[in-house]
């Protein structure tokens, strides 16, 4: 068994895309542009805030109507993240049994740092010992600046860690940062999908990966 395990978190640990789209289709609204469907923007959503605005405003848009609809999007899913949003099935499971075998346990994400703690806070609290979302000066996945940081508070390795994630994304930050990647069907991407950008080991309930 791995001594360290580091996360992803939308489409991972908790399912997000109803207050995702919802904050998406509110800054869009706000801003005159037409909405996006449900499944338009799980598509748009694994490389952090600002790309999916610039993947959800109308083509063409100039940056400084993107910047405002990034702010109006901001705004609202600071006070509405917790909408809808919950971890997926027996995920509470897993990190409480990873917590009792005395694993370590790290989030990391391209959400912006401040909804990433909140959401680490009020969920699992105690049971994750790092959280790391989207830092300024820090470059976000897939590069493997933020999952060395979380190595580095752990005071762990890459050799002993684990980096489990639901996207292309997160196939790529973990070999970026040189560990092995669990790639679940439960998230944003589908089993197909996951297996032509390169998914080696694939899981399809939270409780398979205690026996990886």
């Amino acid at each position: 068994m791995y001594s360290t395990y580091i996360f992803d978190l939308d489409g991972t640990l908790l399912s997000t895309l109803g207050d995702l789209a919802a904050s998406c289709n509110h800054a869009l609204r706000t801003n005159n542009m037409p909405e996006r469907s449900i499944s338009e923007v799980r598509q748009f959503v694994g490389n952090g805030v600002r790309k999916l605005m610039e993947r959800a405003v109308p083509q063409g848009t100039d940056d400084n109507a993107t910047e405002k609809a990034l702010a109006d999007f901001k705004a609202h899913y600071s006070l509405h993240s917790l909408d809808t949003t919950q971890p997926y099935p027996d995920i509470m499971t897993l990190l409480n049994a990873l917590h009792a075998r005395g694993k370590k346990v790290a989030v990391v994400s391209n959400k912006f740092c401040a909804a990433t703690k909140e959401l680490c806070a009020h969920f699992f609290n105690g049971l994750v010992d790092v959280a790391i979302g989207e830092t300024e000066g820090i470059r976000r996945k897939p590069a493997p600046d933020t999952v060395n940081e979380a190595l580095r508070q752990l005071g762990t390795k890459a050799s002993d860690a684990v980096y489990i994630g639901d996207s292309d994304v997160d196939i790529a930050t973990a070999r970026n940062a040189g560990m092995p990647c669990i790639s679940v069907t439960w998230g944003f991407r589908d089993r197909d999908f996951l297996l032509a950008h390169g998914a080696t080991t694939l899981v399809d309930s939270p409780m398979e990966i205690l026996d990886m």
